[in-house]
């Protein structure tokens, strides 16, 4: 579904992705972990054609997006949903205005048929009864929810999760993993997870690629990555201020 080959982006002296390449299949859960500040959200910014590579390919579902116009570049996006890291709901819109707010302005659908969207997404995601409710009568855990009802209500084909455990509490957190698991089932959607909570890679992903110096240093099934020799992953997943990263 996504191809990447050879992705390079600095800025200024930062070399953040150093000819990274990493294949998304069809229909699969895949979590990239990494340090924070690893490059992790740069690189789904370039999944959507929001940052320009340097140099390298991005290929989503056989379009190159790299060399295309805005317009076409749009299209390309219609593909993907994005759950972003805080939610971001405007906080001067009622849930229901936040869960339709793309939908208004860019599906032609008339308002009854709207109405029924964020009522199916809201459903889909546990909530019900709160679309007059504002962002600042919801939970942390609550507004994950009507931020991914609005990323599934374009019905995408791509969803993008950006930290979706953080700043939930251990319990919400895990009623997010499953909200993600039943997305893909129900949706048959191909989804990419970023996180540095293996609790969370290890419970919705099919495969886990390791994010390390700009580059997918190990790729493999949940096991392989858990069992894996490379003591950089294994510094990673057990959270040890010992071994070869070293704080930055």
């Amino acid at each position: 579904m996504i191809e990447i080959q050879g992705l390079h982006k600095s800025f200024g002296s930062n070399r953040v992705l150093q000819g990274l390449d990493l294949t998304i299949r069809r229909g699969e859960t895949l979590a990239i972990i990494g340090q924070s500040g690893s490059g992790k959200s740069i690189l789904i910014k370039h999944m959507i054609g929001l940052i320009r590579p340097d140099r390298g390919r991005i290929i989503v579902d056989g379009v190159d997006i790299c060399c295309l116009s805005r317009t076409a570049l749009y299209d390309v996006r219609s593909k993907f949903g994005l759950l972003f890291q805080a939610s971001a709901l405007f906080d001067s819109l009622t849930v229901a205005e936040n869960v339709r707010f793309g939908l208004e302005r860019y599906r032609e659908f008339p308002p009854d048929r709207i109405r029924e969207i964020v009522r199916d997404c809201l459903a889909k995601v546990g909530l019900r009864d709160v679309e007059d409710l504002m962002p600042y009568e919801l939970s942390g855990g609550m507004k994950k929810r009507v931020g991914l009802a609005r990323a599934i209500a374009y019905g995408p084909e791509i969803m993008l999760y950006d930290e979706p455990s953080t700043g939930i509490d251990p319990i919400r957190a895990d009623a997010i993993n499953e909200l993600i698991l039943r997305m893909q089932q129900e949706m048959n959607i191909t989804s990419v997870v970023i996180t540095h909570d293996m609790t969370s890679a290890y419970k919705v992903a099919d495969r886990i690629a390791m994010l390390y110096n700009g580059k997918i240093i190990q790729i493999g099934a949940p096991d392989e990555i858990r069992n894996s020799a490379d003591p950089i992953v294994q510094q990673f997943i057990h959270g040890s201020a010992e071994g070869p990263i070293k704080e930055y």
